[in-house]
């Protein structure tokens, strides 16, 4: 899950990495812009604050990939749609306590979270029964959502 101003296609930058092992869908309107390979390497050959800013993107990314894993071996598939729908919903990020995801489908939520639809749907009911999230034009995750994942 990609937020303004982060990176995709970083993979690209190795000699090692011929193919393509990522790719991004937007949920939302967004504007990107295309770097070729060679400028990009330029710009951090170059720019140091740049290069800087970089790396500490790279080592965040990498933190969040070993809590995504760690998150897929160890938690249930509800724990791991509560997770994700704290993620999208930058919880914790903007100083918000509740925030409102745009429009996403359960079929994209359950390839997130690594389970079927009806998986998710099951507990989207159950987290909407349970007050923890509301559909009202858009889905609103409440901060009490982070229980069901403190929650052993």
């Amino acid at each position: 899950m990609l937020g303004e101003g982060d990176f995709v296609g970083e993979a690209c930058i190795t000699s090692d990495q011929p193919r393509r092992v990522a790719s991004a869908t937007a949920i939302t309107d967004c504007h990107v812009l295309r770097i070729e390979k060679s400028a990009m390497l330029d710009v951090l050959h170059r720019e140091h604050a740049f290069s800087d800013l970089f790396v500490a993107y790279l080592v965040g990314r990498y933190n969040q990939t070993q809590a995504d894993l760690i998150d897929q071996l160890f938690n249930s598939a509800e724990k791991r749609l509560a997770r994700t729908l704290l993620l999208l919903a930058r919880f914790g990020k903007e100083g918000r306590s509740e925030n409102v995801i745009p429009k996403i489908s359960q079929e994209t939520l359950a390839e997130m979270v690594g389970t079927t639809r009806a998986r998710v749907n099951f507990f989207m009911n159950r987290f909407r029964q349970l007050g923890l999230i509301r559909y009202n034009g858009g889905l609103e995750v409440h901060s009490s959502l982070l229980d069901v994942v403190l929650h052993e």
